[in-house]
């Protein structure tokens, strides 16, 4: 073990061997935290201070936790695999298939996902008489979340809310969501940490168990815990002290999740007697990455002392450049990857471009599909939100908990078995009247007398029941191969023979895939436990790193990777920081984290672009240079770059209020193709009357919102006039809209605004 210390700096062998209590490794970006983590267990081990079972070690992604085992065990061996090492959910439900049973629950729960949750408070709000257009269900579904995070369960909200309308109307429908989820034998996500600890304060002696289990506790990237996972690790670590935190205050960029940067902050006075060991050698970056880096983080108020430094040689200066638009934008940025991969032979995979909001990934991805230049975009469809993927994990589920209500109305008519939403509406009304769930009511056939659909709803429960059965005695890939065969999926796919259905067996061949997967990596492995691993993946876990293609991503998915050239892209006021941090204050801080990450990504070459106009959320803008520029000194800067600066002016540099005002009404106009010959007649002599009101006036109102929105739902088949006919395949909020990501049969995927898409209604999901 000593020959392994050799390979560490000073203050990283300082923090391995500090063994005397509560311990805080500010470990600054690029300075071999991983390292310190993994060796600091491999000490743990090597000089017998504790068993390999009592260590826990938690990460935040499944892809840090599966680096930081391989790590260990190339350190130690197979005795690492006795360890508790996961993220924090993973852990947790490891806890509660163990203990749940203390809670009122079984131990076959399932965990809904977002698409779950989100279903069952449509259904909550429906019975409630609460209108979405009033309480939009993504407000409803927020707000839970963060009450879960605060530890505030239904009946500490509904207290909370007293005297607030509002609140008091989603306390209703966070009280039943969770009766609902209780009576489905089910918890969501937010579920998992705040039942494991509402688990320790109710049953002190599973607590007991546990501190005495866990002789040290190891926690990375400590900037991003919230409440509960500060209770949780508070609670677990407090009968020994033993407890080593790693993180980077300046790191801190989840706090729109419910991360509390004060856990950091404040460590020393939550933990008595606790060490600090600084890591400041960086060793990823060039010093004049680092430089600007540090330049930049320095303008934010809460923060610990500290310098990054390097040994790195200085490397080149950083590019920036501004361009007109944000397709410009996008082609210089591919233009520079090509020309130097073409030139000094790089890899693709060596570059990563970075974005502040998901909205700008519809034009970088129109640009390098047109290049022909190989990507990968990080955070667009999620694989497990697909409709053919959603179906066959609900069927799943059901096989593993008959209790689930969710899943069984998904799939009890699909693939279409004549079970129309009148009988299922009667099954879900008459198993409630009778306290069971829905599969638990038709196991018995009486109950079926007064029903058409009898017959059908037998058949469906015969297939399920034989399914059950195989469950345990089959590997769950082989399940998956069953239950597409026996419950008629497969054939409807072959039968239909489109290009969408062929896709959707393809990624059904893929999900298989991930099973296989699974059981080669796991020795158990239930169907439970898959169940598990796929609740608990998220989309960094997928990145595929050994592809050779750009990898295109927000910058907060970045955070972990890094990459030999770096571009971050859209580097504009109201963007990056966003229209809602413009004042200094703490969104703005946390935006300037976010800023340093990003550029702490790069190991040899960042490049910054901006625009003078862009068109966002389906509004055209001129754009004034992120304030983020400014921060970093001109010697950090290539001289084009400087020169660039000047030209263009940062920030206080603009043009006179009647000229922006003139190019305001023209780019509204150029966007809805009004401008004519006679613009300057019609325009300029209006300047002076309110802009908002000449528009109005000017244009009729051309743009008005076309949709409800509320109306849509993943699965959903629609028509639209152009494009013909899709699925939607995903939703997601972008401001004050939608986002609806669709495939269609003829035209492929298209990413629509909700509001301003006419879309008609073939299919309900």
């Amino acid at each position: 073990m000593s020959n392994l210390l050799e390979n560490l700096n000073d203050k990283q062998q300082e923090a391995v061997e500090y063994m005397a209590g509560p311990l805080l490794i500010l470990a600054g970006a690029g300075s071999g935290k991983t390292r310190v983590l993994t060796y600091k267990i491999a000490y743990l081990l090597e000089k017998e201070i504790v068993k390999p079972w009592q260590i826990l070690a938690i990460t935040f992604t499944n892809k840090a936790a599966k680096e930081m085992k391989e790590r260990v065990e190339a350190l130690v061996g197979q005795v690492s695999n006795d360890m508790w090492l996961g993220t924090f959910h993973s852990v947790c439900v490891r806890i509660l298939k163990r203990e749940i049973e203390l809670l009122g629950y079984t131990r076959d729960f399932n965990i809904f996902d977002e698409i779950d949750k989100e279903k069952v408070i449509k259904e909550v709000m429906k019975k409630l008489n609460i209108d979405e257009k009033v309480y939009p269900v993504g407000l409803i579904k927020s707000e839970i979340s963060k009450a879960k995070e605060a530890m505030k369960d239904e009946v500490a909200y509904q207290k909370d809310a007293m005297g607030d309308f509002r609140k008091e109307e989603i306390a209703k429908v966070y009280n039943m969501y969770q009766e609902t989820l209780k009576k489905n034998n089910s918890i969501d996500f937010d579920d998992i940490i705040m039942l494991t600890v509402r688990l320790f304060l109710e049953n002190p002696d599973r607590l007991l168990y546990y501190q005495n289990k866990f002789n040290y506790i190891l926690v990375d990237e400590y900037q991003d815990t919230n409440r509960s996972q500060f209770l949780l690790i508070s609670m677990l670590s407090s009968a020994t002290g033993n407890i080593c935190v790693v993180g980077d205050e300046s790191q801190s960029i989840y706090g729109f999740r419910g991360a509390d940067i004060s856990n950091i902050l404040n460590f020393e006075q939550e933990f008595p007697n606790a060490k600090i060991v600084k890591l400041e050698e960086n060793y990823r970056s060039t010093k004049n990455i680092l430089n600007a880096a540090n330049e930049v983080i320095k303008n934010n108020k809460s923060k610990i002392d500290k310098q990054l430094w390097t040994q790195n040689e200085e490397g080149d200066k950083i590019e920036y450049k501004t361009l007109n638009n944000e397709y410009e934008e996008v082609e210089y940025v591919v233009d520079e990857i090509d020309d130097i991969c073409r030139k000094e032979h790089e890899s693709y995979s060596n570059f990563a471009v970075l974005f502040r909001t998901n909205a700008q990934a519809r034009v970088l991805e129109e640009v390098f599909m047109k290049s022909g230049t190989p990507y990968k975009l990080i955070g667009g469809i999620k694989f497990y939100a697909r409709k053919e993927i959603k179906d066959i994990i609900s069927y799943l589920k059901l096989i593993q908990n008959i209790n689930d209500n969710i899943a069984l109305k998904r799939i009890i008519n699909e693939p279409k078995r004549g079970i129309g939403n009148t009988a299922l509406d009667k099954l879900d009304a008459l198993s409630s009247e009778s306290g069971m769930s829905i599969f638990e009511f038709i196991q018995d056939s009486n109950n079926l007398i007064s029903f058409r659909s009898a017959g059908n709803i037998m058949e469906f429960r015969d297939m399920i029941n034989d399914l059950i059965k195989e469950k345990d005695k089959i590997k769950v890939s082989e399940l998956i191969k069953k239950t597409l065969k026996d419950s008629g999926y497969e054939d409807m796919l072959n039968s239909e023979g489109t290009k969408e259905t062929e896709i959707r067996f393809d990624n059904l061949m893929e999900f298989i895939g991930v099973a296989i997967e699974f059981e080669n990596e796991n020795a158990e492995n239930s169907l439970g436990d898959f169940l598990d691993s796929i609740a608990l993946v998220s989309d960094v876990d997928n990145l595929d790193e050994s592809t050779d293609a750009v990898t295109l991503m927000t910058m907060h998915s970045a955070k972990g990777l890094e990459f030999d050239n770096v571009f971050l892209v859209g580097m504009e006021e109201g963007l990056f920081p966003s229209k809602r941090s413009i004042e200094e204050d703490v969104q703005t801080e946390e935006e300037r984290r976010l800023c340093y990450v990003a550029i702490t990504r790069a190991k040899k070459h960042l490049f910054i672009t901006n625009t003078k106009k862009r068109t966002l959320y389906g509004s055209t803008t001129y754009s004034t240079p992120s304030r983020f520029i400014d921060e970093i000194p001109e010697n950090l800067l290539s001289e084009t770059s400087i020169e660039n600066k000047e030209n263009k002016g940062i920030r206080n540099n603009q043009n006179t209020w009647l000229d922006s005002e003139y190019k305001r009404v023209e780019t509204y106009l150029s966007n809805r193709n009004r401008v004519s010959e006679n613009i300057e007649r019609k325009v300029k002599p209006n300047i002076g009357v309110s802009v908002d009101s000449f528009l109005k006036n000017l244009a009729g109102n051309n743009q008005v919102k076309t949709n409800n929105v509320s109306k849509y739902k993943v699965g959903m088949e629609v028509k639209h006039k152009k494009f013909g006919i899709g699925i939607i395949e995903n939703i997601e909020p972008e401001g004050d809209d939608f986002k609806l990501e669709i495939m269609f049969d003829g035209s492929g995927f298209k990413r629509l605004m909700a509001n301003y898409t006419p879309l008609e209604i073939i299919k309900e999901e």
